[in-house]
């Protein structure tokens, strides 16, 4: 029963790693990278499809996109898509690829997404906190209703406190090393 909560904290902590490391891969830093299209949908044929199911993204240098449609026709409903999801890139097409360079931040520009970085982390800390509470919760209706001794609550709740460090020390890593991408010219 004990093992079964701690095993269900971690996973749910887990998910909210794996949902802070997804949306790091779209923040934008001076580099290029395939993620940062990842909220481009396109009009094909009258329904919204992710870009990525429908043309393949490479990124041959670090400051340029090159989308490979795999049918050319939508090419142009490509770039309106890209243009629409409004993440600060300009699409140019030469009729087969769409290439899109990524220009270099500035400075005040950097500070304001490491900021927008610090919040959606002090978010996702919130959120492993909240994770955190709902354990103790049941923890303390086990221990209400007999299924386990006091000791076995506390020791139980530094368990979790100690699995609620981890976690958090990890998205502050995340947070470290999302800084210093974007700070870096």
């Amino acid at each position: 029963m004990i093992n079964a909560l701690l095993d269900e904290t971690r996973e749910r902590m887990g998910k909210t790693m794996d949902a802070l490391e997804k949306e790091m891969g779209r923040v934008r830093t001076g580099r290029a990278s395939a993620n940062m299209l990842d909220s481009v949908k396109v009009d094909y044929y009258g329904t919204l499809t992710p870009l990525n199911q429908m043309a393949s993204v490479s990124v041959p240098e670090p400051r340029l996109l090159v989308i490979q449609p795999w049918d050319a026709t939508a090419l142009k409903e490509i770039e309106k898509g890209i243009l629409k999801a409004n993440i600060g890139l300009t699409p140019s097409s030469d009729g087969k690829l769409i290439r899109i360079s990524v220009p270099p931040l500035t400075e005040e520009r950097r500070k304001e997404i490491v900021k927008l970085v610090h919040k959606t982390c002090e978010d996702h800390k919130v959120a492993v906190r909240n994770i955190r509470r709902d354990s103790n919760e049941t923890l303390k209706t086990l221990k209400k209703d007999g299924d386990i001794s006091e000791d076995e609550q506390f020791k139980t709740q530094d368990q979790v406190q100690k699995v609620t460090d981890d976690f958090v020390g990890k998205i502050e890593a995340i947070y470290k090393d999302k800084e210093k991408e974007i700070l870096e010219v």
